[in-house]
């Protein structure tokens, strides 16, 4: 019997209804904030190695994230997909692979890729279903691949990182590539992560005088400096040093160093924003999208 991963946020993120979701990702697109176009699979110029995108409730980063998979679209949509998120939860290993089963959103099911997630069962990275059961950041990811999809069929594979220091994360990042050397089908890394948490909410307050969501950009754009250099060391120091609230520095560091590997020598960045554009208050959360190629 296939074990099929039940949705964890589907009613709170984004909704739970199939029509609902659908309407709110085209929604995402079309917002002020978003690309303003709804996206069509191309075969573009660009050979895409990896993706930064945001995970936080549709209302809040989905505009964001559109750019990401509108350009994943117009260059080539993959069969297969590496979700790295982090962990939120607390639960299970400190990297953490999923290696069968499915995934349940409310606009169908998506098969893990057991063969290629066999293959990064190795090293420090265990396969352990708990980490991911409650955990939205790769989860959040897939109704945009599933919109972009449409008829397409396409497979993933998650990975859950609590342990998110340079030396983890640069070992994920080459079990990752060799893992999609030996695969035949055309893969991207997704790297799943929100950048500053700031204000009183997360206690990382701005200096006096100093709005939140300026003092968040302004932390976000020197992590945001190490990405475009495909820096993943520089990515993580940096973040510890200047003390920025960012959530998922490890995936990306582990994707920029999967990338890197594969040969990619460019990143660019699609957006950038905020949940203050969104609701104005005495915290916010950063968002950015990011291409790798």
């Amino acid at each position: 019997m296939v074990e099929i991963r039940k949705p964890a946020v589907a009613g709170q993120f984004y909704p739970g209804s199939k029509d609902g979701l659908q309407q709110q990702i085209t929604d995402c697109f079309l917002d002020s904030r978003g690309c303003g176009i709804i996206p069509k699979i191309g075969s573009g110029e660009k050979d895409i190695k990896g993706l930064v995108v945001p995970h936080a409730g549709y209302i809040y980063s989905g505009a964001i994230a559109s750019y990401a998979y509108h350009h994943l679209a117009a260059h080539g949509f993959a069969e297969t997909f590496i979700i790295l998120g982090p962990n939120h939860t607390g639960a299970g290993s400190g990297v953490s692979v999923m290696t069968e089963g499915m995934w349940e959103t409310p606009l169908g099911n998506i098969p893990i890729n057991s063969d290629l997630a066999q293959k990064i069962h190795t090293g420090i990275v265990d396969s352990d279903e708990t980490a991911h059961r409650h955990e939205h950041s790769i989860e959040v990811q897939l109704p945009f691949l599933q919109f972009i999809a449409k008829e397409k069929m396409f497979d993933f594979v998650p990975v859950c990182m609590m342990m998110q220091d340079v030396e983890t994360a640069a070992e994920v990042g080459l079990i990752l590539v060799e893992a999609i050397q030996k695969t035949p089908k055309k893969t991207v890394v997704i790297a799943s992560s929100d950048f500053s948490h700031a204000g009183f909410n997360y206690m990382s307050m701005p200096p006096e005088g100093m709005r939140v969501d300026s003092y968040a950009e302004k932390q976000d754009h020197l992590a945001i400096e190490k990405i475009l250099a495909l820096d993943p060391k520089g990515l993580i120091e940096t973040v510890h040093d200047k003390s920025i609230t960012m959530c998922g520095y490890g995936p990306v560091a582990s994707m920029l160093t999967a990338a890197k590997k594969q040969g990619a020598t460019k990143v660019e960045l699609l957006k950038y924003g905020t949940s203050y554009e969104v609701h104005p208050n005495t915290s916010c959360v950063g968002y950015g999208a990011l291409v790798v190629y």
